[in-house]
């Protein structure tokens, strides 16, 4: 995505996405612990925490990136799969497989379309994702027909505090100084197009709404770090 361009839809979203990730995985990791001050950290052993799911439950992290998540589900006793559209991200994943970081398998996959058999999983994760998606709705279907009844996911996701001065902030962070360090570090279109991103976001209670729909239940959205991410968790209604 060039810096400036208006945000893309359909297909050429995703495109775009897969182009955009392939070019800043090198760099991934470094960004996000240091344009995050750490806190993904805590985030995703929140998501993994939020699962309440035995040791040995399979779980699917979708668009599990370098394998972030997949490590903090394998310390938390889980066997994780990860899925993800870019290769470029797989690619940096597997050599942290390779150097021993890592045991999951890491599967090149579409999110909407996984290959996998119905009910065929636990649980699934998937970490600031799902703006990135081009139908959430078809994302939640999909959802719903690979976890098996009684199953759990939990879907981290950036957001924007409610607070007048922490939403100021926030924003002024989020939509300068961000895509600044992204584009000294790594990419300035992709961290340009991270701020903006969230106008693909619906509110929260829609999101909830959808989830309700395609047969989860006890579906909770939690605010964390003063608002700047959320949490969506549910169960596979049985």
């Amino acid at each position: 995505m060039r810096p400036g361009s208006p945000l893309p839809q359909g297909q050429d979203k995703v495109a775009a996405v897969r182009a955009m990730f392939d070019a800043i995985a090198p760099r991934y990791d470094l960004l996000n612990r240091l344009l995050t001050f750490g806190m993904d950290r805590r985030w995703r052993r929140r998501a993994v925490r939020e699962l309440r799911l035995p040791s040995g439950s399979r779980v699917f992290d979708l668009a599990c990136g370098t394998g972030d998540l997949c490590r903090d589900l394998e310390a938390a006793g889980l066997h994780a799969v990860g899925f993800d559209l870019s290769a470029g991200m797989l690619r940096t994943a597997r050599e942290h497989r390779d150097s021993g970081r890592l045991r999951a398998p890491m599967v090149l996959g579409d999110a909407l379309c996984l290959p996998v058999q119905p009910q065929s999983a636990d649980g699934v994760t998937c970490g600031f994702a799902l703006r990135n998606v081009v139908d959430l709705d078809s994302l939640f279907s999909e959802l719903a027909r690979v976890v098996r009844p009684g199953g759990r996911i939990s879907l981290l996701e950036v957001a924007e505090p409610s607070h007048p001065i922490m939403r100021l902030g926030h924003g002024v962070y989020f939509g300068k100084v961000i895509p600044r360090i992204g584009g000294l570090l790594s990419d300035r279109a992709a961290y340009e197009y991270l701020p903006k991103s969230l106008a693909y976001l619906p509110p929260a209670e829609e999101m909830l709404g959808l989830l309700d729909q395609r047969g989860f239940e006890a579906v909770r959205h939690s605010l964390l770090s003063g608002g700047i991410a959320q949490l969506i968790t549910a169960t596979r209604r049985r």
